[in-house]
């Protein structure tokens, strides 16, 4: 950090308490509550010093301007894939570019996109809009109703947050449809059931929401009648994190579910028959599909039917008729072992294609069912397999664009830490066919990929991969990442703006899979669940250790960066393992963990880390807690925050008050927060990239001291 924004050792900074009465009665033992007014003219004039001091002392110079504009010709790239979402004949994609930062939502044929330049078919223009309408708005996405795709329900956020206003739009005469279904803003779920009916759950008033801020109540609304009129389908409690509905268009298979989320890991499955609602008997941890004929099941703990148990982790299939009349018989289609686990599935028209990993690499199946005849005897012996090749040793793969309505095409996808994206294009019983190429946006000459394993705290093995030079020169930084958390496998991938920011200048970049992940399927995440989630912050700082073992790097080169539950991970390496880092960088972070559960979603995430208000969970929260870790006399690394007035999904009052409580105990520490961006923290290519170039511009200054 520079002088400007470092606070002199022989002097204390200017104080953060607020120029007006501190708050009262429970949140009064927090000097710094009032930093949770988002909106709050004291606490923007806060934010606005913060900002003021930080970008004076990182966004200067000709490095950092090159990087910012990098970065941007990154995201910015007309040679970029432009990923699409196959509906009926026609392929979908929101594109954002220089010209359109706010983003087109449009549409070709399969004939064209194979071509090289495709001709897009502009469905909606979201800048003009914008434009037209005097607000900032973000493209949310757009449910479609099958199979006529005439009708869309475009959901547009403001600034970027989670709430979002809902409007209907013709895709013929690309109007949004006068009179036709909408929504104020709000955190909404919209799905279509056909041309006149939708199934919404809303802020309907009054204990229509969850504490975790999402619709509680399913509700059928009905073309041309009033919201309030909305027929309610079902209503979950005020504990739970949300309910939805949703409608399966399928031609024969049309069916209606309620989905009740009781915790983020934890819900029921309804299938809607007439005024009834018939469970689906699976265990509440569970996750459920039904496709065509076919119930499948992804266990996250072992389940016990008819004698035989399945392990957590297994992706099971039964006949759904079968299933609902009582019978029990699931055929194993996946079985996860010590280094492999389940990435995913997607069905085509007649095959399911499932993605694997084995030590966090990709590898692929195709498996195809046997035909309903076979399969109605409840034995099922005719599913068959056959390995999908062509994914990278380093690699990841994701399929994109199938559809399992009509056809048994897909699009498939892979990328390494040092090849550019391929987008392929091919039938399950036909070859795979290159169709787009991402463009090399860095230099690769030299650099190598390693995977390696550290030893944690209790003797497990945590896989993590190199990135660099084979040479890195003495001086060069090194960049540690992870997340941990919520099952999400942290999967090897091309990175375009990190190979530009850190890659080509020198750096070495590592990817740490810790527990909390999903990288080893439900055990992984597991294993660092609530009073266990010390695990996941041992893991990661065995890493750190283990690259300094090997000579890789030394702590004062060493830098981390994470956002989300990821920042909460770089707030306990902050105030953990402080003598581990030279520099962290923490976005969008959770940090105060005793109100998380408080701010906007946060009680959503209780089966994460417990829940703060039982003294059973607080006595392990309090021990990690960022926020109430904090001490005077510590040898914490420069810390850089970063954070987004809209972001309505982790308060941005968890980063201001860590930033306020360290300056006034005289510690190196700079914020930024951007007005705009939601969880992402920008809202479209210009701030990301700003942000992007602040973060690796403040990591090399502090490990390089250039």
């Amino acid at each position: 950090m520079t002088d400007a924004a470092r606070p002199a050792a022989d002097q204390q900074p200017a104080s953060s308490a607020p120029p007006t009465n501190p708050a009262t009665g429970e949140e009064a033992a927090d000097p710094y509550h009032w930093l949770e007014d988002v909106t709050g003219e004291e606490a923007l004039a806060w934010v606005r010093e913060r900002n003021d001091e930080t970008l004076a002392g990182l966004a200067t110079g000709q490095r950092f301007e090159e990087l910012r504009t990098q970065i941007r010709e990154v995201l910015d790239s007309d040679d970029r894939i432009p990923y699409v979402a196959r509906r009926g004949g026609l392929l979908y994609n929101f594109w954002q570019d220089a010209e359109h930062p706010r983003g087109l939502w449009r549409r070709t044929t399969l004939e064209s996109y194979r071509t090289d330049h495709p001709e897009w078919d502009v469905l909606l223009d979201v800048d003009r809009l914008a434009a037209d309408e005097g607000e900032s708005w973000v493209w949310k996405g757009a449910p479609v109703l099958r199979p006529e795709l005439r009708l869309a329900l475009v959901e547009l956020s403001r600034g970027g947050a989670d709430a979002t206003v809902v409007r209907e739009f013709d895709l013929q005469t690309r109007t949004f449809v006068q009179d036709g279904f909408q929504l104020p803003e709000a955190k909404s779920f919209v799905g279509w059931i056909d041309a006149d009916r939708i199934y919404v759950g809303t802020d309907f008033g009054p204990g229509s929401l969850t504490s975790s801020g999402y619709p509680r109540i399913v509700k059928e609304w009905r073309r041309g009648t009033p919201l309030a009129e909305a027929e309610t389908v079902f209503e979950s409690k005020p504990d739970d994190v949300l309910a939805y509905g949703g409608h399966d268009s399928t031609e024969g298979f049309e069916r209606d579910f309620v989905r009740r989320r009781i915790e983020f890991y934890a819900g029921e499955t309804y299938l809607r028959t007439g005024v009834d609602l018939e469970r689906i008997d699976v265990p509440n941890d569970a996750e459920v599909d039904v496709q065509r004929e076919w119930l499948m099941v992804v266990t996250r703990t072992p389940w016990t039917v008819d004698g035989t148990t399945y392990p957590a982790g297994a992706l099971l299939a039964a006949p759904f008729e079968d299933f609902r009349a009582g019978k029990r018989a699931l055929t194993v289609l996946f079985e996860p072992d010590e280094h492999t686990s389940l990435a995913g599935s997607v069905w085509t028209r007649h095959h399911l294609i499932v993605n694997t990993l084995s030590d966090v690499k990709s590898r692929l199946e195709v498996l195809t069912p046997p035909t309903p005849a076979t399969g109605a005897q409840g034995v099922n012996p005719g599913w068959t397999r056959r390995p999908l090749s062509g994914v990278p040793e380093f690699g990841s793969v994701g399929q994109v664009g199938a559809d399992p309505h009509d056809n048994d095409e897909f699009f498939l996808q892979t990328s390494g830490y040092t090849e550019p994206a391929t987008l392929r294009y091919g039938t399950v019983d036909g070859d795979l066919e290159p169709v787009k190429q991402a463009p090399a946006m860095f230099d690769t000459e030299g650099l190598r990929v390693r995977q390696l394993f550290a030893t944690s705290d209790d003797g497990t093995r945590i896989p993590y991969f190199v990135v660099g030079s084979e040479r890195p020169a003495a001086d060069a930084p090194t960049l540690l990442v992870g997340y941990g958390g919520f099952e999400i496998p942290n999967l090897p991938g091309y990175q375009a703006a990190t190979g530009r920011a850190w890659l080509a200048r020198g750096g070495t970049y590592v990817v740490a899979n810790i527990r909390g992940g999903g990288e080893y399927g439900p055990r992984w995440h597991r294993a660092a669940l609530r009073e266990n989630r010390p695990r996941a912050y041992e893991d990661f700082a065995a890493v750190a250790r283990d690259l300094v073992a090997r000579g890789i790097t030394e702590p004062s080169r060493l830098g981390t960066q994470g956002g989300s539950n990821g920042g909460l991970l770089m707030g306990v390496m902050l105030t953990r393992y402080p003598e581990l880092f030279g520099a962290i960088v923490c976005q969008v972070p959770l940090l105060d963990m005793k109100r998380y559960h408080r701010l906007l979603a946060g009680a959503s995430w209780m089966a994460e880390y417990g829940d703060p208000d039982d003294e059973g969970d607080w006595a392990f929260i309090s021990k990690y807690s960022p926020y109430h870790n904090v001490r005077a006399g510590q040898p914490y690394p420069p810390t850089l925050f970063m954070t987004s007035t809209r972001d309505d999904r982790v308060h941005p009052g968890h980063a201001r008050k860590m930033v306020a409580r360290m300056r006034d105990l005289g510690y190196d520490v700079a914020s930024y927060e951007n007005i705009e961006g939601g969880h992402g923290a920008a809202a479209d290519n210009e701030q990301l990239a700003f942000r992007n170039a602040l973060a690796y511009e403040f990591l090399w200054r502090q490990l390089t001291k250039s």
